[in-house]
Order: structure tokens, then sequence, then C-alpha cells
């Protein structure tokens, strides 16, 4: 670590090519960002998959200082190199898959997709075993793992590898969507699907969404049959109860009382109000703010909790301007590795 600090300096412009424009590699990161450019199952908007590299390409330009605390940085941070054959496996299914979609939703009289969605779902089970695999390695050598979409079914491997490595541990999502569905639209491993898929693991104890504002009957009904396992902080109450007087403060504590020890964070960046991630999939009005977003993190953080992992999902710079997106995706990418455990 001294050694690749030795001459690095951190006031000056960063540097493209690494993340943050810092000089660790894997050996001496402290942080390992994960980076999955696969989007096949998206139902709207297309654009994820390039989540990884914008991030990359805008994060050189952030300033490193954080209020407060530490500045991140400092304990070695490092992006996987982008892999170029997961990116090219997702183009190659999205566009055969797309007219699949298009007759779902009535664009298109008939489809046989019986044969291509065997394929998709084999394609995603590999995806998921593979980062499951790897994440364990990761962990193994002692590292803390962000692991950075692509679209939000990209977690599941990640999130099974740490079932295997605690017996214990909650989930705060950060979502428009509760992304509870069964197999949304046929996909296994849909991206409206990763918490439904997620719960399979019996170790989450507990998952708290925050920011909830699209959701289905089944979905609804299945958060009542859950006994409380899940735990939805719906936008609009959030809202109502900011409206009438009750604090972000206060909101952010009863957030943070329903989760456990141990807590890993899946943020959807549509989670956000939509001005901050104008490109994501599919943005929905309302959300939070990203100073809120903070706020809870960094309170979830000093409740003295331990934050496991975490994801971040649904970058999606080709629509709109692509510099936005992947500048608010990269400042909360680096708020999280500065959190994490």
């Amino acid at each position: 670590m001294s050694e690749k600090l030795g001459s690095y300096d951190p006031s000056a412009p960063g540097k493209q090519g690494t993340l943050f424009g810092l000089p660790f590699d894997q050996s001496s990161a402290e942080v390992v960002v994960y980076p999955v450019p696969w989007e096949v199952t998206v139902s709207y908007n297309r654009g994820t998959a390039y989540g990884p590299l914008s991030i990359l390409e805008a994060s050189a330009q952030l300033d490193l200082e954080v209020p407060n605390q530490e500045a991140p940085w400092k304990r070695g941070i490092w992006m996987r190199p982008i892999e170029g054959k997961v990116k090219a496996k997702s183009d190659m299914l999205r566009s055969k898959i797309e007219p699949y979609i298009a007759f779902l939703e009535g664009e298109a009289e008939s489809f046989d997709g019986e044969e291509l969605l065997a394929k998709v779902n084999k394609a995603t089970e590999s995806l998921r075993l593979k980062i499951k695999s790897e994440t364990l390695e990761l962990l193994s050598e002692g590292k803390s793992i962000g692991l950075l979409g692509g679209d939000h079914s990209c977690p599941l491997g990640y999130m099974d590898a740490l079932a295997e490595r605690y017996d214990e541990f909650g989930i705060l999502q950060v979502d428009a969507h509760m992304d509870l569905r069964d197999a949304y639209e046929g996909f296994i491993h849909s991206h409206a699907s990763i918490m439904y898929n997620a719960l399979k693991n019996p170790q989450i104890s507990k998952l708290v969404q925050v920011g909830i504002r699209d959701y289905c009957e089944e979905e609804y009904e299945l958060v009542q049959e859950s006994s409380d396992r899940i735990v939805v902080f719906f936008d609009q109450d959030i809202k109502n109860k900011l409206y009438e007087g009750e604090s972000w403060k206060t909101l952010c504590e009863a957030m943070i009382a329903q989760l456990p020890d141990h807590v890993y964070v899946s943020f959807d960046i549509d989670g956000l109000r939509p001005e901050l991630c104008p490109g994501t999939g599919t943005p929905v009005p309302g959300g939070i703010a990203y100073e809120q977003a903070i706020y809870l993190l960094q309170s979830l953080k000093n409740s003295g909790r331990k934050i496991i992992g975490f994801d971040l999902c649904e970058v999606a710079p080709q629509k709109f301007d692509q510099q936005w997106n992947a500048n608010v995706g990269a400042r909360l990418l680096y708020q999280l590795c500065g959190l994490i455990d």
C-alpha cells in the first residue's frame, strides 16, 4: 500500500484508465469493484450494460475528499477489468430477445420464444455461477466487494456467495421497484426478480425496501405474506411523513432499526429522483434526493451495523446526458466504497 501511495498526489488531476484515477491494483486494494456489463432481461430502455464503463470514465474527475470521514480512496479501491466477452454475450442475447418482448407487449402477433427463453435462462444461470465463484474467491482474499451493474439481475451470484459466508444478514434495498416478481416475462433471473430470487437464501433474514413507488399485485401480496421478512417504506408514505413534519433522521432510524447486525446494500439508481438518473432503464417520478441517500447510508454505518457488501445497478448512460448519469453513479459508488466494512 505505502509503495502505491508514494508518488500519488490526490490533489492532482485524475488520470483516465483506473477507477477514480487511483494507483491501486488487486493485491494492494482493500475494496474491489466487480463490474458486470449485462442487461439481457431489461424490459424498457437499454443502456445499463454500459454502466461500468461510463462510471469508470467519469470517475477520474471526482475530487476525493468527503466531509466528516476519512477519504475513501485511502483504503485502496480498484476495479476489475470489464469483461468484453460478458458484454458481447449480453448484446447478442438482448438483440435476439427483443422480438419476444415486443410480442409480450402486444407489438407483434406471434413469436415462438420457448427455445430462446431456455437459452437466456441458461446464460443467466451461468453468469450467476460465475459471479458467485469469483466473488467467493475475492472474499477469501479478504477483499470488500462492490458489484457494479449492469441491470439489477447481476448481483444475485454475489448475494449467494455472501450467504455461504454469513449465517444471517439483511438487505437494504434502495429502489423504485420491489423486484419481487417470479420469473418476470419468463426470465428466471430477470432484473425484476432479483429480490424474489435473493430471498430463496434463508440466510437473508430481512429485506428493507426504501423508495418503492412502482409495483404489482403479485409483489404486494408477497410482502403481505412475508411475516415481516420484507418491510417496505413506500415513497409516498415517506413523502407524506416529511410533509407532515417528521424528519428524515427519524425516518432513517426507523428503516435501519428493521435491519440485523450484518447488512448488504442493494442500490438501484432509479431509487433516486429521475433528474439524477434520467438515462436509467425504468425511471419513475418521485424518489429520494442524493443527499438523503448518502445520509441514510452514513446513518446505517454509524448505527454500528456491518456493511458486508453492496451493489450499484441500472446506471444507463446511453440516453439523455451521458456524463450526468455517469457522474452521479460515480459519486454514489465512491461513497459506497467508503462505507463498506
